[in-house]
């Protein structure tokens, strides 16, 4: 199965579990509408009817007492205005299922009918039998009307006491039953995003590992995803593997050119120092002021063009796999102090504190190569002068950590821009703080220094601010022993980005 028929079928699975418990939910608040419109369109519009019966109820009682003292037309009238707007409203009981009570108040509001044009009739002539018609007759059935909508209220609280008590159940047997849903869905997603991260992030990151590594010149990465895989991964597993070695290839040849030409270099470079000299020293007549001024400037980019292929033979030969150490047990006190004493005199020079400070105990004896770890701090220094202006500080602290040495030089220099860390240790980069130099350098020092700590079996590191200074870290073992040779260039770029 490819990549792209994994994915779908996994992205596909995931919108199927993740759909369950919202098909559910969706569910259950169709149900809870329907509850909501029970209870809107039934318990509380028949509570509201009710309430206006018996407005309407109290209303019909005051207007039999004024039929009682004022006995005229227009009291009688309102009195059958009143049972007839009853009547209507008692009528609209039918649609809430409220029949008992409808048949009760329909009933009465007919004696009513029949009773209230006699109670009027007597109540001009014989108020006494008025008064015992409203005694015995027409008031026992506005009580009869009360009872009935009484009970009409009750059977209407019950209703919205059981509708709420089922919404209120389905809103809790769904948000547990959806909770329940969504914490499986929510499993089994994971499970299928884990399997999906498996079969296509693993590898793509195993990918992106090997193109960095290549990219640093590490062409011996393995990845971890076989070229013998039946997809697209396969492939470009296939592909990386090809590239890598025709890269290392390459790299050799271009390793072992830059050889032999600084090698071949150095020779005419020597004859025009040897001339140079001769001609300083007169050997081939004297020569002016203006000549000296003139040879002198030659003389020295000579030097500088030495230096430079110096440097470039050096590092070809580490990443040739053929810079050899001459490993030998060292006196680190001695060490220390020698390298000392050379860098007082150039912070003297330029106005800068300088220190070493020695933390904890340290091992008497360290067994490296002390020439090039010399070469190394000396770089480290240098360019720490270089980048700090006077009065400023540069420290060089050295303790031990375990089987380790942890060197490490600090200065309160102009810093490197956050975004360049990770590429100064490659050949001829230069940081864009170069104005704030002293002088100006090739761009191969931190290249040289980081084959060779990488040669000791060691880790260069740097953290830098932007104008409150750098601090490179060295980590050595105490005893570097015999090394297989081999491309240090391999993990460069890993311990740069570190």
């Amino acid at each position: 199965m490819t990549i792209r028929s994994k994915l779908a079928l996994g992205l596909f699975a995931n919108l199927l579990i993740l759909l369950a418990p919202l098909a559910f939910a969706m569910r259950s608040l169709e149900q809870l509408h329907y509850s909501t419109q029970q209870l809107r369109d039934h318990a509380f519009r028949a509570s509201l009817l009710v309430g206006r019966m018996r407005a309407t109820a109290d209303e019909l009682r005051q207007s039999e007492e004024r039929l009682l003292f004022v006995h005229d037309s227009a009291a009688l009238s309102h009195v059958n205005g009143q049972l007839t707007l009853m009547r209507a409203m008692n009528d609209s009981l039918q649609g809430y299922d409220l029949e008992k009570a409808r048949t009760r108040i329909d009933a009465q509001i007919e004696n009513l009918m029949r009773i209230a044009p006699v109670e009027m009739a007597h109540a001009a002539k014989s108020p006494a039998i008025a008064d015992t018609i409203s005694t015995r007759q027409y008031l026992p059935a506005e009580r009869e009307i009360e009872s009935a909508l009484r009970e009409a209220e009750l059977v209407l609280a019950q209703r919205t006491t059981t509708l709420v008590n089922s919404a209120t159940e389905l809103v809790d047997n769904t948000t547990e039953i959806s909770g329940i849903g969504l914490a499986v869905a929510a499993t089994v997603a994971f499970l299928v995003s884990i399997a999906l991260w498996r079969t296509v992030s693993k590898p793509v990151q195993d990918l992106e590992a090997g193109m960095e590594a290549v990219a640093a010149g590490q062409f011996d990465y393995r990845l971890s995803v076989s070229p013998t895989r039946n997809d697209e991964f396969g492939r470009l597993a296939t592909s990386y593997k090809s590239m890598a070695a025709q890269l290392a290839q390459l790299d050799r040849l271009k390793a072992e050119f830059v050889s032999v030409a600084s090698h071949e270099l150095k020779t005419p470079i020597n004859v025009i120092l040897g001339y140079l000299q001769l001609l300083n020293e007169g050997v081939y007549g004297s020569i002016s002021a203006k000549q000296g001024e003139i040879l002198r400037t030659v003389d020295a980019q000579t030097r500088s063009l030495s230096r430079l292929v110096h440097q470039l033979l050096d590092i070809s030969r580490f990443e040739a796999g053929g810079g050899k150490l001459d490993l030998r047990p060292t006196d680190l006190g001695h060490f220390l102090s020698d390298l000392e004493s050379t860098f007082e005199v150039l912070s003297m020079q330029r106005g800068i504190h300088f220190r070493i400070v020695r933390t904890g105990p340290l091992p008497t004896e360290v067994v490296w190569d002390p020439d090039r770890i010399n070469e190394v701090l000396g770089n480290l220094l240098s360019n720490a002068f270089k980048f700090t202006r006077k009065d400023g500080a540069v420290e060089l602290d050295v303790q031990a950590d375990g089987g380790q040495i942890r060197v490490t030089v600090s200065d309160t220099g102009a810093g490197i821009p956050p975004e360049q860390l990770p590429h100064i240790f490659r050949k001829f980069f230069q940081a864009d703080n170069q104005h704030s130099a002293a002088h100006d350098g090739t761009g191969l020092g931190l290249a040289i220094a980081k084959q060779i700590v990488d040669a000791h079996g060691g880790k260069l590191t740097v953290e830098s601010r932007v104008g409150e200074g750098t601090k490179f870290s060295i980590t050595l073992p105490v005893r570097t022993g015999p090394r297989p040779r081999r491309r240090s260039a391999s993990t460069k770029a890993v311990d740069a980005s570190a």
